[in-house]
């Protein structure tokens, strides 16, 4: 591509170039009105341009030849020259795609040209798309890594549960029952964390078309599916019509509910109110809480991201997408998410859409 450019710069380079002398060299020819009579009285009048002039056309046109030549080797060199920061632009992204994408290429850019200009800022914008890449694809992998591990774990006590029965010598109709009903438990486990993964997943997507619902009809269906426990439920649903896919807007007030409820403390309570704001849906769930530091909101955001330690959410309650899945449906429903730590511990959580 960058040879075509190249080579199509130069021919227009030329061409200005030899437009422009055609035009001068014309100049003189609209000048060679002057003839000579040539000859005897009585014989035929015979006119030529004027010599001089003539002879300053063929010289004139001679060097324009010359310089057609000379403006099609500079601007063969000019453009090379310019396109050169092209080159290697393209031969970097090149190799940062394809080896390393911690790799960078602006400061080369930069050395390259000595001073800021159109490509150096190209280079730049390359940069930061390459770091995205790079963080897009850190998390990636960080993210298969520990849905390995969150799966292959209820697998592997499983297998242990039923080696152990099995192993068992004097096993009893009882101890087996025993077995098979954890074996039951960890699958439900198993199927619960496939599922939040798929739901994850589908969220990620986006919506392909939505659909007219009442965010307040959505979270009294979870709400009246919800065990609270010793937990007070204060709830206010107000009307709140939106637009969008109603089983994703399910998943997103099931799981900050069940987020809610599950990290509290005994006798705490949780909030959930729906209504209208400036004419946008709202949804917010408040929880009592132990506390969370403010700088791990954000973190909290991210799958399989838990805070653990007695002071902080209890481990043991989810498998840490909860607040991943209604993050990526917000984002699918173009909602704003605003996730907020309170001074007395607990979280407060706004959707606004």
């Amino acid at each position: 591509m960058v040879g075509t450019v190249r080579m199509r710069l130069t021919l227009l380079y030329a061409a200005v170039f030899l437009g422009s002398a055609v035009v001068v060299l014309a100049i003189p020819l609209l000048a060679v009105k002057a003839t000579e009579r040539v000859g005897s009285p009585g014989a035929p009048v015979v006119t030529h341009p004027n010599s001089q002039l003539y002879h300053q056309f063929v010289g004139s046109a001679a060097g324009l030849a010359v310089m057609a030549v000379l403006s099609v080797a500079s601007g063969w060199l000019i453009t090379g020259r310019l396109l050169r920061p092209v080159r290697t632009i393209t031969a970097t992204a090149r190799e940062i795609s394809v080896s390393d994408l911690s790799r960078r290429m602006s400061p080369g850019t930069r050395r390259l040209l000595g001073r800021s200009d159109e490509f150096t800022r190209l280079g730049e914008t390359l940069d930061d798309l390459f770091g995205r890449l790079e963080a897009a694809f850190a998390s990636q992998r960080h993210f298969v890594a520990n849905a390995s591990h969150e799966l292959r774990t209820p697998l592997t006590a499983e297998r242990t549960v039923l080696q152990v029965a099995l192993a068992d010598p004097c096993a009893t109709t009882v101890s087996l029952r025993s077995a098979c009903e954890e074996a039951l438990r960890l699958g439900e486990q198993q199927e619960r964390l496939i599922d939040a993964l798929l739901t994850l997943a589908t969220s990620e997507r986006g919506i392909e078309r939505g659909e007219p619902f009442d965010l307040a009809t959505v979270a009294a269906k979870v709400i009246s599916a919800r065990d609270c426990g010793d937990i007070r439920l204060d709830v206010t649903l107000e009307p709140a019509p939106v637009s969008g896919d109603p089983s994703l807007a399910e998943s997103l007030v099931a799981n900050l509910v069940d987020n809610a409820l599950c990290y509290n403390e005994p006798g705490g309570w949780v909030e959930v109110v729906t209504g209208q704001v400036d004419g946008r849906s709202v949804l917010a769930v408040r929880n009592s809480g132990p506390m969370v530091p403010p700088a791990a909101v954000e973190s909290l955001l991210q799958p399989f991201r838990r805070l653990d330690g007695s002071s902080r959410v209890r481990r043991g309650g989810g498998h840490g997408l909860g607040l991943a899945i209604v993050h990526a449906i917000a984002c699918a429903h173009h909602a704003e998410l605003t996730v907020r730590a309170r001074p007395e511990g607990g979280l407060e959580i706004d959707v606004l859409l």
